[in-house]
């Protein structure tokens, strides 16, 4: 394989559900490297390409790396050294199926990732620190003070275990995550490594939710991820800037729902301004678009239900998974009428039933308007 090319991009599309598995889990890996400003070295996607066919474990390829450097280290930069090493790291890592939401589960992580490579690998530091921001126009997020650092993670933890999803709807519950895994890093545990361990920590929270996270969001918009929590974590009156949960949901939508919302780093900066001509295309598109949904829906279902339905489309479009209470919420109706206008949509085949993600979960047939 030609370490110059991706060589994950085809097993992102993989069949086989255990051949994209390990696809996602090293693409994740290497593309948060990008971060920190670290790039792998050709060795590493060489065995990464290995462990994606099954000729590798995880752990063997991990090996495989912690060798090659013990030996060829003048070859490749510290810099490189740290983004193989870590890459690897975060491949097992991911790989792996037990979790357990606990401060020790995220300070293990930190060590795992780290060791051998920060003296402070899995250590709370023990100083307050401020650091510069390209989207800030180099002001800095007030970080947690490094007395209270332990108490701080034990609680924001301890209060999301206890948290309950239940009845919540999407859109609810991605807002609810965007708060946590934005509050979680806003701690900032450790001198140095703390995006990508809070990563790790939110695949792998994810994962035990029941969330199928195995797309290439984290690898291809890793400084978007980090961003958006900085702009969650940034409030300037003066200058009218409002700290933000905004840009981690637009995040966590394409990561969750497959949606295909635009992350423009370049729209996190606090001194963007949208140009007016491209709000008026972009208006002038959904004009058109809205009427082509309008025709369809009329063409085939008595009017209210059409009605209903272009208002459910333009609220979940093809992506986005729903249940009754959305459905509820959307239309302002109250159980009886939202179970029929599922049922007429059912019977229409507009809408698919979700299989494995709880009982009522429903999406629009993709490509349902062309």
């Amino acid at each position: 394989m030609d370490a110059r090319k991706d060589p994950f991009e085809e097993y992102l599309r993989e069949a086989n559900p255990t051949r994209r598995e390990r696809g996602y889990v090293w693409h994740t890996a290497i593309g948060l490297q990008a971060v920190d400003g670290l790039k792998t070295s050709d060795y590493l996607r060489e065995v990464a390409a290995r462990s994606v066919n099954g000729e590798l474990t995880p752990r063997k390829a991990r090996e495989l790396i912690e060798t090659y450097y013990q030996t060829n280290r003048r070859q490749e930069t510290p810099q490189t050294e740290e983004a193989d090493k870590v890459s690897a790291r975060i491949a097992e890592l991911l790989s792996e199926r037990g979790f357990t939401l606990s401060p020790a589960q995220y300070l293990s992580i930190h060590r795992r990732l780290f060791e051998g490579i920060y003296s402070h690998a899995g250590k709370i530091r023990d100083y307050n620190l401020t650091k510069k921001e390209w989207v800030l126009n180099g002001d800095t997020v007030t970080y947690s003070g490094w007395s209270e650092l332990r108490e701080t993670l034990a609680y924001d933890i301890s209060e999301e275990k206890s948290f309950s999803y239940e009845g919540l709807s999407m859109s609810e519950v991605i807002h609810h995550l965007a708060v946590f895994v934005t509050r979680l890093w806003q701690i900032h545990v450790f001198g140095e490594g703390n995006t990508r361990t809070t990563a790790v920590f939110l695949i792998q929270y994810l994962k035990s939710l029941g969330f199928d996270v195995t797309n290439d969001i984290f690898a291809e918009n890793a400084w978007y991820f980090r961003n958006a929590m900085v702009r969650a974590n940034y409030t300037h009156i003066e200058k009218g800037v409002q700290k933000t949960t905004e840009y981690m949901e637009r995040f966590l939508r394409n990561l969750l729902l497959n949606e295909q919302l635009p992350l423009r780093n370049r729209a996190l900066h606090i001194e963007f301004k949208e140009q007016k001509q491209d709000i008026g295309a972009q208006k002038q598109d959904i004009d058109t678009k809205k009427q082509d949904i309008e025709s369809f829906f009329a063409a085939k279902l008595p009017k209210k239900s059409a009605s209903n339905a272009v208002l459910l489309y333009q609220a979940f479009g093809v992506e986005r998974i729903f249940g009754r209470q959305d459905v509820m919420t959307v239309l302002s109706v109250t159980a009886s009428p939202a179970s029929e206008i599922l049922r007429k949509l059912t019977k229409a085949e507009m809408i698919e039933v979700m299989k494995g993600m709880g009982k009522g979960r429903y999406r629009f047939y993709p490509n349902l308007i062309l």
